[in-house]
């Protein structure tokens, strides 16, 4: 019988934990800044939901509205206003960004100290090594979901299919460090199904909708579903959820799966910004 995720009730637990650990402070709160640069309606979705969820956790949320006309050297000037505020402790710059703008110059401007998305190559870096540093939040809910369900994952044969910096590369080192074997697949992989069929745990983060077919899925197997693709009007995941589900042994639905743990790994990483820039908790 296939267990498949709540990922609201996942995220509840994350963002339950990070309010009893933000009121324990008693000077300051943590706080994040997030720059919306245009009109994206999907964007400003976003920001409203990272806004609202962290002000019901206690997170300070701050939010800079620039015009899509916003140049490269302008918004490189607000980043660098961002990294001196001692009052900010993470800064996330909403992406995509108007054409013009070069998303990885931005992101490289940020202090990986407030880099709470994870995406700085200075993050990219202390997670190749598995030091201490903020990984992105999409990846860490995938394992907080492979944990609770107890799936387990040192010597696993894992799969990720997709290598973006945003989840696959990082989804692929969060499993290697569990010691995990993994295997990462793209568009120019043989074979691709039969790789898939020796996988204990699948990550599926292609973004081609119902890509991943049943009878792909080894029995038993962990499946995480990360893509988010909108065909007619519905929100679909990159694994066929039908066909999967009753041969899997976890499954995380589109929507109500992965999606909603990103959010809560958000606040979990700004409060962690935050207590390596001040000072401790109360006894």
């Amino acid at each position: 019988m296939t267990e498949v995720t709540s990922g609201k009730a996942l995220a509840a637990e994350i963002v339950g934990d990070v309010r009893k650990r933000v009121s324990e402070y008693t000077a300051g709160v943590p706080c994040l800044c997030v720059v919306l640069v245009g009109d994206d309606p999907a964007s400003q979705v976003y920001v409203r939901n990272k806004d609202k969820a962290a002000r019901e956790v206690g997170i300070e949320s701050r939010q800079i509205r620039l015009p899509a006309t916003t140049t490269e050297a302008e918004l490189l000037r607000v980043v660098d206003e961002l990294n001196r505020d001692r009052s900010v402790h993470g800064v996330l710059v909403q992406l995509p960004l108007p054409p013009g703008i070069d998303p990885a110059r931005i992101v490289f401007a940020l202090d990986p100290a407030k880099d709470v998305d994870g995406l700085h190559p200075v993050s990219a870096g202390r997670l190749l090594a598995n030091q201490p540093g903020f990984a992105p939040c999409t990846p860490l809910g995938c394992i907080y979901i492979l944990d609770h369900h107890k799936v387990r994952i040192e010597g696993a044969n894992a799969v990720v299919i997709g290598r973006s910096e945003i989840v696959g590369k990082p989804m692929s080192l969060l499993l290697l460090h569990r010691n995990a074997t993994v295997t990462i697949c793209h568009s120019k992989t043989r074979d691709l199904p039969e790789v898939v069929r020796r996988a204990d745990i699948v990550v599926a983060a292609i973004g081609k909708p119902r890509f991943v077919q049943g009878d792909w899925i080894k029995p038993g197997a962990a499946v995480i579903d990360v893509g988010v693709n909108r065909v007619d009007g519905k929100l679909l995941g990159d694994v066929d959820f039908a066909a999967a589900n009753g041969r899997a042994g976890v499954l995380t639905p589109v929507p109500g799966g992965v999606g909603l743990l990103t959010v809560a790994m958000l606040l979990r990483n700004t409060l962690q910004a935050f207590e390596a820039q001040t000072a401790p908790r109360r006894p």
